[in-house]
């Protein structure tokens, strides 16, 4: 498992901004744009998220989350599987917080406005329980040539290897 979830961070560590769907009270899927951040202990992936948003009252109600990850340039993506929990652990977020994440917490009259100690500001750590993703293994005029070849003969393209977590 050590070995596909490094090959999952691999697919997952050049691309910025992963969709996250959280099933809503109401039973209706939704998803947003969320930046993955670094990784740390307590989780296999991290984001960060403003207190009283939709999303944490999503995952107080059904933890279930799916996050996918897609690489224009080469084609390859990924679809992970987990259960998110939320963290508001100073410590950690401590630990996670880039400079970044100022823009996202607007000054509202308090000093700690955009800071590691702003009050606002909660983590929401995922455990993998499973992941499919696509790793291309050939050039990219390899994978334009499979792609135009499946749609001339209506064969399926063979564009790489297939993995599976869980």
């Amino acid at each position: 498992m050590d070995t596909t979830m490094e090959k999952l961070y691999e697919q997952i560590d050049d691309i910025e901004i992963a969709m996250m769907t959280t099933r809503r009270p109401d039973g209706h899927l939704e998803s947003r744009a969320m930046a993955t951040q670094k990784r740390a202990a307590g989780a296999d992936l991290w984001f960060v998220s403003r207190e009283g948003t939709a999303k944490l009252r999503d995952l107080e109600a059904d933890p279930h989350v799916n996050l996918s990850y897609y690489k224009d340039r080469t084609r390859e993506w990924v679809s992970v599987s987990g259960i998110a929990k939320v963290s508001r652990d100073r410590a950690k977020i401590r630990e996670l917080y880039a400079p970044d994440w100022k823009m996202w917490f607007g000054e509202e009259g308090d000093p700690r406005h955009g800071t590691a100690d702003d009050p606002r500001m909660v983590l929401i750590g995922v455990d993998v329980h499973a992941a499919v993703f696509l790793e291309m293994d050939k050039p990219q005029p390899v994978v334009l040539f499979e792609l135009v070849k499946g749609w001339v003969t209506g064969e399926e393209p063979d564009l790489g290897e297939t993995h599976r977590i869980g």
